[in-house]
């Protein structure tokens, strides 16, 4: 499975109301260390069906970024039956980013 593009149109539904857990990742373009990071977080996605990933592009969806405050990135997040339980802001090992979805 890949990765979702993650909108404020189908935020809730893929996001809040998904049975298994989500792993988020906000981004932007421009952003080195999101680049860096993007192949790992992909990786994932494509791995571990178990796992939700979606990415948030900050400059596309800006609503989305004030609303969970975003002011670094990247920033993961994890959410399981819609609440937001693990928020991690910069790069992250493979290995750091399975044990946030644990």
């Amino acid at each position: 499975m890949s990765y979702v593009t993650l909108t404020k149109e189908n935020f809730e539904q893929e996001v809040l109301r998904c049975d298994k857990p989500v792993l988020v990742d906000f981004w932007a373009a421009w952003c080195g260390p999101c680049q860096a990071l993007a192949p790992t977080v992909e990786e994932i996605a494509a791995e571990r069906s178990d796992v939700k990933v979606g990415k948030v592009n900050v400059d596309d969806q800006q609503e989305l970024a004030r609303t969970y405050r975003i002011m670094s990135i990247p920033t993961l997040m994890v959410f399981k039956n819609g609440e937001m339980v693990r928020r991690e802001v910069g790069g992250r090992s493979k290995e750091e980013i399975l044990d946030m979805v644990r």
